[in-house]
């Protein structure tokens, strides 16, 4: 279905709340901005803001719901003979070759984080971001596979998968943090992956292998 004039006029609103708001963030810093100097700069009122964005906090992470649903869209989308830890292992990898800002590896990555370390708050939201998105994969892990609410697999293979993406996300940003350079980075992290790779077990790389027609 097309996007209509209204829907796409929300979007760009949205989108350019946002823009504004996390560049003031990376200025000054989360904690040194208020909603309302958000709004006079984007020269609309604080409640157009809050209709956006129900806390300051989705101002800053305002692509949550893509990270939160990632996983799950992995193993959604495995290939026929892939297991849910195959799928996730090769987006990532292909995310890395590629120098993908989806994963971190961008110029100025390092300022993001900063604005992260230095509110509290938003270390808060982005361990609850984690969480939330182990609990959608461990959903979708036992939709996939049929798994009653007692079987504890998609409980722990959501953990194992998580963690793998987690330690990806913290290790590019320790790096990016550093001055290092995204191809540099790119290559040591394609080596973090294999060794992270040969740490999951049988049980976890042959879970949820898609079924052949």
């Amino acid at each position: 279905m097309a996007e209509g004039l209204r829907e796409r006029k929300k979007r760009q609103t949205r989108q350019y709340i946002s823009d504004v708001a996390t560049g003031l963030f990376l200025e000054r810093g989360f904690d040194a901005v208020t909603v309302a100097e958000i709004a006079e700069a984007c020269e609309v009122s604080v409640n157009t803001v809050y209709n956006y964005f129900p806390a300051k906090e989705d101002l800053f992470f305002d692509r949550s719901k893509g990270v939160v649903e990632r996983l799950s869209r992995c193993v959604r989308g495995r290939a026929v003979g892939e297991s849910a830890a195959a799928a996730v292992l090769r987006e990532l990898r292909e995310e890395v070759e590629a120098v993908s800002p989806r994963v971190g590896l961008m110029e100025g990555y390092d300022r993001f984080m900063r604005v992260i370390h230095g509110a509290a708050t938003l270390k808060a939201r982005l361990w609850y971001l984690q969480q939330e998105q182990q609990d959608n994969l461990e959903e979708t892990l036992r939709e996939e596979t049929g798994a009653p609410d007692g079987d504890p697999m998609p409980t722990l293979v959501a953990g194992q998968l998580n963690w793998l993406h987690g330690t990806l996300f913290s290790a590019i940003g320790r790096q990016m943090a550093a001055g290092r350079k995204p191809a540099e980075v790119s290559r040591e992290m394609l080596v973090l992956l294999d060794e992270m790779a040969d740490l999951l077990g049988e049980k976890v790389l042959n879970y949820a292998v898609r079924a052949g027609e």
